[in-house]
């Protein structure tokens, strides 16, 4: 009797928009990664999440504290012209701060961002004290990159902290 064919799993989100419009595919990927930031934060706890095991500042906790206000920065103060945020550490966890209060801000962070890009159109510009002027599709793909590079941190982290690899782990 023949092996039978393994099925392949379902498809990722990604793996969904692979023919979808510009704006989809930038959003997809953008909340997958925001997702995996989340997952690797799931199911540590306050004391796991603060750890330091890299010579740099850098913990998973810091990095939701951080992926948090860089969403608010470029989403709020940026696209939507808002004022600043005071300005201080956002790699530094208070010592009252958990694990369920930064996954919940970050996520608060990530859907004001969505409602926040829901008004403008990808070729929409506003000033940038840098850079003159910037679009949200800059602001999409410079958040793709930002997030991605700190799931990245945050998936060896994980992996270093309890051995959970992947997506999902």
């Amino acid at each position: 009797m023949p092996e039978p064919e393994h099925a392949d799993p379902p498809l990722a989100p990604d793996e969904l928009v692979s023919t979808g419009g510009e704006r989809e595919l930038l959003e997809t990927f953008l909340d997958l990664y925001r997702t995996v930031v989340t997952r690797k934060l799931s199911g540590v706890d306050d004391e796991q999440a603060r750890q330091r095991l890299v010579p740099s500042p850098t913990t998973l906790a810091g990095i939701a504290k951080h992926l948090a206000a860089v969403e608010r920065e470029w989403f709020q103060t940026t696209l939507a012209q808002q004022p600043p945020l005071p300005s201080g550490d956002d790699w530094s966890v208070a010592a009252d701060e958990t694990v369920a209060d930064l996954l919940a801000d970050y996520e608060r962070a990530c859907e004001e961002s969505r409602r926040t890009a829901a008004r403008f159109g990808l070729d929409d510009r506003v000033p940038h004290r840098r850079m003159g002027q910037v679009s949200l599709r800059w602001i999409y793909v410079h958040m793709i990159e930002e997030t991605a590079r700190h799931a990245g941190h945050a998936d060896i982290l994980r992996e270093q902290t309890d051995g959970a690899v992947g997506f999902d782990g």
